[in-house]
């Protein structure tokens, strides 16, 4: 490994400022904390450090494996997909001006109205989360992809046709090493949507997973659990970010 390549690939390292931050968040919530009773907020509605901390001690493992599994699973199938109907329309102009309006009102039907759909559609449960999860992230991938595609310049796809290539190698040796840093870019927002969106599923129906911990703790007026349970959603987004960082790093690294 050479030298370049070491100072190519970033260091996972929290900027000081991001620590001040959030030190003095946490500072600004322990006294709110104490000062809850004062200022007529019942003591419940923002619990201490301590009270939020036996609530991580109780976090079960399982739960943050299942959601997990779940962002993965329709994260893959999202951006097959997506992939998939972006080189279709790309290589047709009749399905890109059939599909491309379908595709917009997809992305403009609420969350909301997707779990509606899926619990009104589908009896089971996982099914029910991978549909929402994969009708909320798929477009993105698949406009990104389709607008990096045009993107190309028009000299590199005129250059490759003149050797007359196939299909396949017209995409692998051209539009995917061109398209790459804008699939990163969508790998990167839709992790963030799929967190967000995933705990609203689990909501409805699942017995499982983060989703139906907070469904739980809110039942049960429990903000400290609520809070622990934010905190690992967070630190999950923090880790799944960081791994598609590091990939992005490595395969991208003749760009430092």
């Amino acid at each position: 490994m050479t030298e370049g390549y070491r100072e190519s690939v970033p260091v996972l390292t929290f900027p000081r400022q991001t620590l001040v931050s959030l030190l003095v968040f946490a500072l600004v919530w322990e006294a709110l904390s104490y000062l809850a009773p004062y200022l007529g907020i019942p003591p419940f509605a923002i619990p201490s450090f301590a009270r939020i901390a036996k609530s991580i001690a109780t976090i079960t493992p399982v739960d943050i494996v299942v959601t997990l599994a779940r962002v993965i699973v329709a994260l893959i199938v999202s951006f097959l997909l997506g992939v998939a109907l972006a080189m279709a329309m790309y290589r047709s102009h009749t399905l890109n001006n059939y599909l491309h309006p379908m595709v917009r009102l997809l992305m403009a039907v609420p969350v909301v109205s997707w779990i509606l759909f899926a619990v009104l559609w589908f009896p089971g449960v996982e099914f029910r989360i991978c549909f929402v999860l994969v009708v909320v992230c798929g477009p993105v991938f698949l406009i990104d992809t389709l607008d990096a595609m045009h993107g190309v310049p028009r000299e590199l796809r005129h250059m490759m046709q003149s050797f007359r290539p196939t299909t396949w190698q017209y995409f692998f040796k051209l539009m995917l090493p061109a398209i790459v840093p804008t699939i990163f870019t969508s790998w990167k927002v839709n992790i963030s949507l799929a967190i967000r969106v995933v705990t609203i599923a689990e909501l409805v129906g699942a017995v499982t997973g983060i989703g139906h911990q907070l469904s739980v703790a809110q039942e049960l007026f429990s903000v400290a659990d609520v809070f622990a349970w934010t905190l690992v959603l967070v630190a999950l987004l923090f880790l799944l970010e960081a791994i598609v960082a590091r990939v992005e790093a490595r395969i991208l690294r003749w760009r430092a």
